[in-house]
């Protein structure tokens, strides 16, 4: 039985934290089993939250800084939880920032320079998982989906992060597909009342949906496209962020909810009665998840701590593990590509 141990990174749009996540693999007969060793989210400095935030409309010349910066900023932390856990992975897999994501004008951007992380942590590095894809036609997202193929297979996947995503087999095709902004929207609300995001859900369940603002929320062409599609922060910025004005937080705030627990619902209506394995930060919304139960036919299932915190960083060690093995790591059949990828870059620490 083969054993490998690698590190997986993930830094989600929601800007929640760093995600970072030992895991052991072992591999037999083409079967892969995973455990998370240790984990944990380290939350931004105010000065990251701050450049992150604001990287979407820095010019180039700062982005290609930042860029370099930011990969130093997580190999140091790679560093400082390798020697609070006595670890020494064979590699690490980091998903990066995604600043930019417009597959249908060909590009895309994760930052979080592979050889500035490699030197600072002292170990290989696996990142720019995308960019293959989307040079082949792709959506280069979702990413997850082999990850669920491979290691969570008996479920329809998704995960509720700042996007909403859904993954699933059909006809022996695996199929996944961004649903809808999630935590983007509800932190930025939660955000206007001083916090970081809405615990539990409790401020959207004291509001009331506003039934004006939700048909404006579900009208938008993208819920009738068929997928392969994804979204990224620009979708947010310009369809739905100014239609959150004009009502109470807390209104707005149920008014998402049931928007997300909506189109959720719709997205997996055709499949037949099943279980939702729910990941991501939006699995410990309490409220979303009573109105996403509420909403759809399909059981919803909520699992240990580790696996909702930290499904990311464990799939993108895993595409990490099968980029150095040669595999197939990101799907033509979730992503629109000519065909699929062995997708990812691979840098050694200097």
């Amino acid at each position: 039985m083969k054993e490998t141990t690698a590190i997986g990174l993930m830094s989600g749009s929601s800007l929640d934290g760093l995600d970072i996540a030992l895991v052991r693999f072992q591999e037999e007969k083409d079967k892969y089993h995973f455990l998370i060793l240790q984990a944990e989210t380290l939350p931004y400095p105010e000065y990251w939250t701050e450049q992150l935030s604001e990287a979407f409309h820095k010019q180039p010349e700062d982005l290609v800084q930042l860029d370099m910066d930011y990969g130093k900023y997580l190999g140091e932390q790679v560093l400082a939880f390798a020697k609070k856990h006595n670890a020494t992975p064979d590699f690490v897999a980091s998903h990066g920032h995604t600043i930019f994501h417009r597959p249908d004008e060909h590009y895309t951007l994760q930052i979080g320079d592979g050889q500035e992380l490699a030197k600072a942590c002292g170990f290989t590095v696996i990142n720019d998982f995308r960019s293959e894809d989307v040079s082949k036609g792709g959506q280069g997202a979702p990413l997850v989906p082999i990850g669920d193929k491979l290691l969570f297979g008996d479920y329809i996947c998704l995960n509720i992060g700042g996007i909403a995503n859904v993954s699933y087999d059909e006809d022996g095709k695996r199929i996944a597909f961004d649903l809808c902004i999630a935590n983007q929207a509800l932190n930025y609300l939660a955000q206007m009342k001083g916090l970081p995001y809405d615990r539990d859900g409790e401020l959207a369940r004291s509001g009331e949906v506003d039934i004006t603002l939700l048909k404006q929320l579900n009208r938008h062409p993208f819920y009738g496209q068929y997928p392969p599609k994804s979204l990224g922060r620009e979708f947010f910025e310009a369809n739905q962020k100014e239609l959150l004005q004009g009502l109470s937080v807390s209104d707005m705030l149920a008014t998402f909810v049931e928007h997300i627990a909506l189109q959720i619902a719709l997205g997996v209506s055709h499949l037949p009665k099943g279980k939702i394995l729910v990941t991501g930060g939006g699995a410990r919304n309490k409220f979303l998840m009573e109105r996403l139960q509420a909403r759809s036919s399909h059981e919803v299932i909520i699992p240990d701590k580790m696996i909702i915190d930290y499904k990311e960083a464990l799939v993108f060690a895993f595409l990490g593990l099968l980029k150095l093995e040669g595999k197939t790591n990101v799907l033509a059949s979730v992503t629109g590509a000519e065909s699929d990828s062995c997708s990812g870059r691979i840098w050694k620490p200097c």
